[in-house]
């Protein structure tokens, strides 16, 4: 965002300042305090100082944290399909034999019998083994 360089004039102008709390999970800047600092900026400036900024720029930058704004929204949509898209793969090989290889890689064949939901993904447990990763699964039968 541009800054406003205050213009000599003889009446006094009021600067306002605010802050907010984010969460620390928040990386971006919030489009509500997006908004504010905007709106003081656009109500402290002084039309008639060749320093003033453009008035399109402002619109310019609100489009440009809109698109933002929606591909972070997107990335987010498409990590939840995956991760529903492999619960649902891991599900859908409960009861079936399948030849895998272990995290020690150890091969093995067995049937599916349980499907864990961990923080990492679905894991599968095949023959009281536990911890294989749908990903190291062979072949299905």
């Amino acid at each position: 965002m541009s800054t406003v360089t205050p213009a000599t004039s003889t009446t006094p102008t009021t600067q306002s300042s605010s802050t907010t709390n984010t969460s620390p999970t928040s990386s971006l800047l919030g489009i509500d305090l997006y908004l504010q600092q905007m709106m003081a900026e656009l109500q402290n400036q002084n039309p008639m100082s060749p320093n003033s900024s453009d008035p399109t720029q402002y619109v310019s930058e609100l489009a440009q944290f809109t698109a933002l704004e929606q591909q972070t929204n997107t990335a987010q949509s498409t990590a939840q399909s995956a991760q529903a898209n492999q619960a649902t793969q891991a599900l859908s090989l409960l009861g079936h034999t399948v030849s895998y290889i272990d995290p020690s890689g150890n091969s093995g064949t067995g049937v599916v019998q349980k499907v864990d939901f961990t923080t990492s993904g679905p894991t599968l447990t095949v023959n009281g083994n536990s911890g294989i990763q749908p990903s190291g699964v062979n072949e299905v039968s």
